[in-house]
């Protein structure tokens, strides 16, 4: 097959798609899809405020909070252009810069996510492992460290893996079978040798996503394992409780993210839709559940939402409170 060289890539365009067997009726999926990144869009940002407003929450817990929220926020607003300039314009090319650049921001706020989940695991475990040093373990400084190692860890590892795809010719044929640009979409449509690019692919998810899993399961053997040592039932159920609305965030992230990989590996002779549907789940349901998640069951940020929406209409702005710290 013929194949377009890397000295003709900013003159290369690829065809993005969308749900497979619904494109006659794209405008009906507008509304959901809108919704979807409208709730994704405010839910974190009012998150984001929350926090950044109320003294009482400068708490390492809500740092990593915020951490996740712009992680989020970040994805959706990687798949936001494509996807809602093919519902709403029915605009499906997209240049090769503009495919590659989404495709690097997708995998590395997705990589971001996961990373702040483990640090979040980490958070939980000296919470209910070791309470005394907490403030001595968790320091602002300490926490500024973190952040850094797990933005310079998302940022540089995915670079590679773009660089060398950039520079290999593309069959003709330029149709995508998402409405994003991502990697394993893109390696199909390459006329070489793509082992480096499989195997850098593999060793991503294997130290990104499997590690980040494994360690964050075996934070939770130990926080668990304190939980069942403590002699009262009712702090037994309280500590318990502070995990929840993680555990929830891993699930969503994690079930999805194998349900992906599965149907990838295989389902090569599975419905495009279900293709389209799982990825659409992975990237599009975190950013959206996961405000909604922690603003039900954190207590802090329930109350932070109660008076943004009330006290703050009342005294046109947000009113001063001492800092507590938030129990654990």
């Amino acid at each position: 097959m013929a194949a377009v060289s890397n000295t003709n890539f900013t003159c290369l365009t690829f065809i993005l798609a969308g749900i497979p067997g619904l494109d006659a009726g794209h405008l009906w999926q507008t509304i959901p899809f809108s919704s979807i990144y409208l709730v994704a869009f405010v839910g974190n940002c009012t998150i984001l405020f929350i926090i950044k407003m109320d003294p009482s929450l400068h708490e390492p817990m809500y740092y990593f909070l915020s951490m996740l929220a712009l992680a989020d926020l970040g994805l959706s607003l990687c798949t936001m252009p494509t996807v809602l300039s093919i519902l709403w314009l029915n605009s499906r090319q997209i240049s090769a810069g503009a495919c590659f650049t989404q495709f690097y921001f997708i995998h590395t706020f997705s990589f971001l996510e996961s990373s702040v989940l483990l640090a979040m695991a980490f958070d939980r475990y000296v919470a209910i492992c070791h309470p005394l040093r907490y403030a001595s373990i968790l320091t602002s400084s300490r926490i500024a460290k973190i952040g850094l190692a797990i933005l310079g860890r998302c940022v540089f590892i995915v670079m590679p893996g773009v660089f060398v795809l950039r520079k290999l010719p593309f069959c003709r044929s330029h149709a995508l079978s998402h409405s994003y640009c991502l990697h394993q979409d893109l390696m199909k449509l390459v006329c070489a040798d793509i082992t480096f690019n499989i195997v850098y692919g593999l060793s991503l998810a294997i130290l990104i996503f499997m590690l980040d899993s494994l360690l964050i399961f075996a934070s939770y053997i130990l926080i668990f394992k304190t939980i069942l040592s403590i002699a009262s039932r009712e702090e037994c159920l309280k500590a318990l409780n502070n995990c929840l609305s993680h555990i929830f965030a891993v699930l969503i992230l994690y079930i999805p993210m194998a349900g992906v990989s599965i149907v990838h590996r295989f389902g090569q002779h599975t419905s495009p839709v279900v293709h389209v549907l799982m990825a659409n789940v992975y990237l599009l349901v975190p950013p959206v559940m996961n405000p909604i998640i922690y603003s039900i069951k954190t207590k802090q940020i329930r109350q932070g939402i109660l008076r943004l929406f009330s006290l703050q209409r009342t005294y046109g702005t947000w009113p001063e409170r001492s800092v507590v710290t938030p129990h654990r």
